[in-house]
């Protein structure tokens, strides 16, 4: 028999399997989208510039002011980006430009030659990257301001050299104007800009200043007009190699594999690089440029290659440089000197590859770092460098041996140590706010733009 309440109990049993059922897929559901929350963000942390939350920094931490950074249109900055290259590659200039903020994948190769607790703060740094380090530590700074009425200079983002530099070796000079025109006509609707005419607004450029500065000659085709527009006249640049005759150029120095995010990391590698037995006498690191005439960089391998004894040679044509550092920093941190002559334009990379490694330079032009960098390396160029006149040296008039081999070995250690008491101010670190006691090559930059915008203001 049936009761009253008999009736009920099979629709109860089958309401809570379709609840338990529907608790289940609402919980793989969510599940999953946590997955993938954590996947994108950790994927885009990979490339693109973040921001960490920091204490605001008082006045009295800012004495020159504070910096507002624009957001610009990601078609001018982040869209640039190759976002299915995670290192460098030989074949291609951009790749490993995006990631780790521009720091690049760790240089797992020196864990060959190094110490491990310093080859952790090497990395496979892109020669490029300068445009995404500097956005990344400037969006961190103590001294950014959210708010551009309390600004005392303005910060624009825009990735020129990538910008420019995918379209170098293309026949459409036009194209390569295009991103930049579209960042002027942007930036010139912002009243900031208006009010000043971009006098204090600062920006960053990955790559030489020629290829920037585009002549109205039709046989002169290289490059982008950017640094030529009308806009820019009154616009500070960041930039790895500066033009002489244009003081809004302020040359900084390439990025380098070495970030560390400490100071205590900073002296042991000082130290490390002091203490380095150097058997050689000197080396040269690069490649031959078969289509120059007169290539001084051939001259110097060849060089090399007829004293084993006193130069090592790593001829970059033969050896893969771009994505084997250990082969590069091995041979720097055994030589006494480096030899740097100009590369495709008067400066090099490798100058601070060496100098980092506690190598003393030898330059052989003038403009490949005496007339550049000048708010990073010492004033007294004969302190922490060797100059021998690249033409003496084509002519036979004075060997290169022999030149070296006139220093002491007093003399040498006393220009290692200035080259070594000045590697905070040549690095990046991974550190937002500098490097404790020591300031980086990015907040001698930070601190050195807000006070000549601060004069020019007094000025004005």
């Amino acid at each position: 028999m049936f009761t009253a309440n008999s009736p009920e109990k099979k629709p109860t049993k089958t309401i809570n399997f379709l609840q338990t059922r529907i608790c289940f897929f609402l919980f793989v559901i969510f599940f999953l989208i946590q997955i993938i929350v954590i996947f994108v963000s950790r994927s885009s942390r990979l490339c693109l510039p973040t921001v960490r939350t920091s204490a605001v920094a008082g006045e009295e931490e800012c004495p020159s002011g504070k910096v507002y950074v624009y957001d610009l249109p990601s078609t001018l900055n982040e869209d640039l980006l190759l976002h299915n290259c995670t290192d460098l590659n030989p074949w291609n200039w951009q790749c490993g430009i995006g990631t780790n903020h521009g720091y690049g994948a760790r240089a797992a190769e020196l864990r060959r030659i190094l110490p491990e607790n310093l080859a952790e703060s090497w990395y496979r740094t892109n020669q490029f990257s300068l445009e995404l380090i500097f956005h990344h530590r400037m969006l961190n700074h103590k001294c950014r301001t959210p708010e551009p009425e309390s600004a005392a200079a303005f910060y624009i983002p825009f990735y020129a050299g990538l910008a420019v530099g995918k379209y170098l070796w293309t026949n459409d000079t036009s194209v390569r104007d295009r991103l930049c025109e579209k960042m002027l006509q942007w930036v010139q609707k912002q009243n900031h800009w208006r009010k000043s005419n971009g006098s204090d607004h600062f920006t960053t450029i990955g790559r030489i200043t020629w290829d920037f500065r585009r002549l109205t000659d039709p046989g002169k085709i290289w490059g982008s007009t950017f640094l030529n527009m009308p806009e820019m006249r009154g616009v500070t640049r960041f930039i790895i190699e500066k033009a002489p005759s244009d003081d809004r150029d302020v040359s900084v120095p390439y990025p380098t594999g070495f970030h560390p995010s400490s100071t205590e990391t900073l002296n042991q590698w000082q130290d490390f690089a002091r203490g380095y037995n150097r058997s050689s006498l000197f080396t040269f690191i690069g490649a031959t440029r078969g289509w120059v005439d007169n290539d001084f960089r051939g001259l110097l391998v060849k060089y090399c290659y007829s004293e084993p004894g006193s130069c090592r040679v790593v001829d970059c044509s033969v050896t893969q440089c771009s994505t084997d550092s250990s082969v590069i920093l091995e041979t720097l941190l055994g030589s006494e000197f480096c030899l740097q002559p100009r590369g495709d334009s008067f400066t090099r990379r490798s100058v601070f590859d060496c100098m980092v490694a506690g190598s003393v330079p030898v330059f052989f032009w003038e403009r490949t770092a005496y007339d550049q960098y000048q708010w990073f390396l010492p004033i007294e160029p004969e302190s922490y460098s060797v100059f021998i006149d690249h033409e003496k040296v084509r002519n036979g008039s004075c060997t290169i041996k022999e030149v070296l081999m006139t220093y002491s070995k007093e003399e040498i250690r006393r220009k290692r140590e200035k080259v070594i008491e000045i590697i905070p101010r040549l690095i990046y670190g991974l550190s937002n706010g500098g490097l404790g006691d020591f300031n980086d090559a990015f907040d001698v930059a930070f601190h050195g733009v807000l006070s000549r915008i601060k004069e020019e203001k007094l000025v004005v």
